[in-house]
């Protein structure tokens, strides 16, 4: 995953206006909502990366899991194998749109404590990744 150092906008005479678009990775492993903690370690590890989509089974992305986030419920004492991806997600969200700009999406990121935003598309579908550089 290609990380994005966010800058402020500049305060020349000419501002540049970057969109998520401009700089947004591609979107990865996408994963189906219903599958297990387990599973999705898993294809993680395969993947070598730290963080996969979920999409529900129309295809509509409902949300980003880091393998942080997977690995604090399987070692927490509430853990069963049945732990499904859509019951540690919680609620949608957040996404940002390809059209939003670096500003909006840094003050999402900031607001809601995320370090990645999903981007998708009007209809839902994941497009790709916005990560902050740490």
């Amino acid at each position: 995953m290609t990380m994005v150092q966010l800058q402020p906008c500049s305060t020349s005479a000419t501002p540049v206006h970057r969109t998520v678009a401009d700089a947004m990775d591609t979107a990865g492993p996408q994963v189906c909502d219903d599958m297990t903690v387990e599973v999705a370690l898993s294809v993680m590890a395969s993947a070598r990366t730290g963080h996969l989509l979920l999409c529900d089974s129309d295809g509509v992305c409902t949300g980003l899991v880091t393998q942080a986030q997977l690995t604090a419920v399987r070692d927490g004492s509430a853990y069963t194998d049945r732990v499904q991806l859509r019951d540690v997600l919680g609620d949608r969200g957040p996404f940002t749109s390809p059209a939003s700009t670096m500003a909006e999406a840094e003050h999402t990121m900031r607001h809601r404590q995320v370090d990645a935003l999903p981007v998708v598309d009007e209809q839902g579908s994941a497009l790709g990744v916005l990560a902050l550089a740490r």
